[in-house]
């Protein structure tokens, strides 16, 4: 026997897959939504990583900021320090500059030669004085320029003044200073050095 279906089948097949279809959209919408979801909190957790890393990033630099202002503040202290030290050190090596200089000008100065003033700035030292002629203020420049303390000495100015009989000229000399115990000092140094070498076994 022969079976008929005279049921409208067709538009029952086409709304079942109409129902597939909208659930497969529903399906794939809802996907969507949690792969945005997803996304979003891996974008917001990288976010706060970085920022977190930032912050460490200031922190560190803050840190290191303020460390190199200390040392800074160090090195200022240091070549303070160290310009103290060195002003120390040449007024030690200079102590006895003023008394071996004096002791110098007792021995250059000549019995035709009189000092009537002297100044001195830095390594330079004016003399003014009254000589008994142009000859003796030579003589006088000589001897100055032998002297271990002393040496150029440069005529500034000469004057026949007539205003004493045995000394009418007036004359003013620039000699520069030297002190032979610094100049000593790197060839001393140099012979310690090489005699605490002969000494090693």
């Amino acid at each position: 026997m022969v079976k008929i279906n005279l049921l409208p089948w067709r538009e029952e097949r086409k709304q079942v897959q109409v129902r597939q279809f909208y659930a497969q959209l529903g399906l794939a919408a809802a996907a969507g939504v949690l792969l945005l979801l997803l996304w979003s909190m891996l974008l917001s957790g990288l976010e706060e990583h970085q920022d977190a890393r930032n912050a460490y990033l200031q922190s560190q630099l803050t840190l290191v900021n303020h460390r190199i202002a200390e040392i800074q503040d160090l090195q200022k202290v240091r070549g303070q320090l160290l310009d103290r030290k060195q002003i120390i050190e040449h007024l030690q090596l200079n102590r006895s500059q003023m008394v071996h200089l004096f002791d110098a000008l007792v021995r250059t100065i000549p019995d035709s030669v009189r000092l009537t003033s002297l100044k001195q700035t830095g390594d330079t030292m004016q003399l003014d004085g009254d000589a008994q002629s142009n000859a003796s203020v030579a003589g006088y420049m000589r001897a100055i320029e032998a002297s271990p303390w002393m040496g150029q000495a440069t005529l500034m100015r000469t004057d026949n003044k007539h205003q004493d009989s045995q000394m009418p000229y007036q004359f003013s000399l620039t000699v520069k200073l030297r002190n032979p115990e610094l100049n000593d000092e790197p060839a001393a140094a140099g012979s310690a050095a090489i005699a605490g070498k002969g000494r090693r076994p």
